[in-house]
């Protein structure tokens, strides 16, 4: 996988948030600030103009000038919390111009360890580390055993969407929605279901 791999993954991103910007922005009017949609959708565009002016040379490269990009012009807690995941991958990867099956769960699990140490979240508290946390697992687990890599990446946003609709019976302990106690029942965390897009993004990336 290399950089223009990585492109290909942030542009698929942004096209995914723009198309699902008001079911992300659905999703957090129950238990948010009903913005999510529309920061997401303002930051890749952001990230999609920062490529194309300074286009990188390496996976990490582009990796960490999105995540920079999405902590300086996304708000809320969503441009924090995606910048980190995203520059920490970067900051895994490094200069190297090609990163393999194993690079990359490596750079997720540093994302899921950054995104841990931002929020103070963990699994169940209802918020995107319920989808990208078992989607790093899966990605380790799938590259350990050998499975090629388009099948590998199929099993972490299957393990993604799965920990998403996971979110929707559990009461939030992080973030806004946690003000709202036990009326966050029964919504489906914004976060958790924006980062099963993403990982989306990255499957298709490896399928086309």
């Amino acid at each position: 996988m290399d950089t223009r791999f990585f492109t290909t993954w942030i542009e698929g991103i942004a096209k995914a948030v723009a198309e699902n910007r008001e079911h992300l922005t659905a999703l957090d009017a129950a238990i948010g600030d009903a913005d999510h949609g529309a920061n997401l959708d303002r930051g890749f565009t952001a990230v999609r103009e920062a490529l194309a002016a300074a286009p990188p040379d390496s996976p990490g490269k582009a990796l960490t000038l999105t995540g920079t990009t999405l902590i300086r012009k996304v708000g809320g807690a969503s441009g924090p919390l995606y910048g980190t995941a995203f520059r920490q991958m970067g900051s895994v990867l490094g200069s190297a111009p090609d990163v393999t099956p194993s690079d990359l769960a490596t750079a997720l699990e540093a994302a899921v360890a950054g995104v841990r140490k931002l929020g103070g979240a963990t699994e169940g508290d209802k918020t995107l580390l319920d989808a990208l946390a078992p989607a790093a697992g899966a990605l380790r687990r799938a590259v350990q055993n050998g499975t090629k890599t388009e099948d590998a990446l199929d099993a972490a946003l299957t393990a993604a969407r799965e920990g998403a609709r996971a979110t929707i019976p559990l009461q939030a302990r992080k973030g806004r929605a946690s003000y709202l106690g036990e009326r966050s029942i029964g919504h489906e965390d914004p976060g958790a279901a924006s980062t099963v897009l993403i990982l989306a993004a990255l499957r298709d990336a490896a399928g086309g």
